[in-house]
């Protein structure tokens, strides 16, 4: 299992467990591209736009120096998260970039 620090917050509403372990799950994959990650705040909120309640997930993820964030928004929590973990991905992978440039 990953040690990863990850922490939740669902303002408004308790989200379901098997909703938290896909989101862990996925997370621990994280350390696959940069083992150096502090902590990872994962917000989960569900956004009254209109008739849709379209669910949102922010990710804002701490490594050294720097805190990443990345949101993502769809009828889903879990499509939701995978549009945030996409921006987040690219985001690790262009600061890993600037790290190695600036050995």
């Amino acid at each position: 299992m990953s040690r990863l620090n990850i922490n939740f917050e669902t303002p408004g509403f308790t989200a379901d467990q098997s909703l938290l372990d896909y989101i862990s799950n996925k997370l621990a994959k994280a350390e696959n591209y940069f083992d150096n990650i502090q902590s990872i705040d994962v917000y989960l909120k569900l956004e009254n736009s209109g008739q849709v309640k379209d669910k949102q997930v922010d990710l804002k993820l701490r490594v050294p120096g720097k805190i990443l964030l990345a949101s993502g928004a769809d009828k889903s929590f879990e499509a939701a998260y995978d549009q945030a973990a996409g921006a987040l991905k690219k985001q690790i992978l262009k600061y890993k970039e600037r790290l190695r440039a600036s050995k």
